[in-house]
């Protein structure tokens, strides 16, 4: 059901991409869209700081200023009991004024599934995320990130998160806000399936978040996350099918060599991908390996994100 459309789309990205690496000079097209990208730090880049009471959440955003970023991007795991508290959501709003940095959107964990096949469970946590998408507003953020989570086949989870993703697209609509669904493990890391669900819910500010990583589609343990992976998704065809539906997109890393290169990650092919589908906005960095300190990570990360961006304008 998904096959068709979902690897139309993946040639057309393919055929852009294809067709500027035979341009013999840069193009202005080219310069633009790379110019066009700012980056913005995804908090999960310092979970170890921010579990351990290293960092706080106005740490972070002093951190992504020190660091050279201009937008952040929260995970509500680190302030799970603040979505409705003003005073603290002022903090971050001052914090944020001060360092002249754009508070873009939360990450949304941990409220219930969107694909629960249970209507009562799927209900609450439609309403457990609405008061995520206030705490956006209240931010000045444009969107909250959701999982496509459930228990089920295929079909019948697809059909669960359509129904709440409709019904939390017109809650967030009132605000001015997008809701939009990253590739996060389960059957979100099948891009086509996550792609028809994007299109069967047929709302303007329902979305995807590009995930670099988040591919895996098996664990040996049989779990979403925990173990090795025994099955993934081609995360190049990935990305490309996702992004006509991209508002932001999460540039993940785990490890670099002595080049700077991502080991895992070809990022070359990565940002080819992303700025000839017409992408214009945050590139978020997503640091999420141990072999460095999560400071390193994150500067070698947003690195190579410039560097790639500067071979893409001057290719040719």
């Amino acid at each position: 059901m998904f096959k068709s459309l979902t690897y139309s789309l993946f040639l057309v990205c393919l055929m852009m991409i294809g067709c500027k690496n035979q341009a013999t000079e840069t193009t202005p097209t080219q310069v633009s869209a790379a110019d066009s990208i700012k980056l913005s730090l995804a908090q999960w880049s310092f979970h170890r700081a921010l579990k351990s009471g290293e960092m706080n959440n106005v740490d972070f955003i002093h951190t992504a200023k020190e660091l050279g970023f201009s937008g952040v991007e929260y995970v509500n795991q680190f302030f799970v009991n603040k979505a409705r508290d003003t005073a603290f959501l002022d903090q971050l709003n001052a914090a944020a004024k001060a360092n002249q940095i754009q508070q873009l959107l939360i990450m949304v964990d941990e409220e219930g599934h969107l694909g629960d096949l249970d209507s009562i469970k799927r209900v609450k946590a439609v309403e457990n995320h609405k008061k995520w998408i206030d705490a956006a507003a209240y931010l000045g953020c444009h969107s909250i990130r959701v999982n496509a989570y459930g228990d089920g086949n295929e079909t019948e989870v697809a059909d669960a998160v359509i129904r709440s993703m409709r019904a939390l697209a017109d809650y967030a609509a009132k605000k001015g806000l997008n809701v939009i669904i990253e590739n996060h493990g389960g059957y979100s890391a099948n891009a086509e399936w996550l792609v028809e669900i994007l299109r069967r819910a047929d709302r303007k500010n329902i979305g995807a978040l590009p995930d670099f990583g988040n591919f895996c589609m098996k664990r040996s343990n049989g779990q979403l996350w925990g173990s090795n992976c025994i099955e993934e998704y081609n995360k190049y065809k990935g990305v490309a099918l996702m992004m006509p539906f991209a508002k932001g997109v999460s540039a993940k890393s785990y490890n670099f060599g002595e080049m700077g290169y991502e080991t895992t990650i070809d990022y070359t092919k990565m940002i080819e991908i992303v700025l000839g589908a017409g992408y214009k906005g945050y590139i978020g960095v997503e640091y999420e390996g141990d072999k460095y300190s999560e400071k390193d990570g994150v500067i070698a990360t947003k690195t190579l994100i410039e560097k790639c961006l500067n071979q893409y304008k001057n290719k040719g």
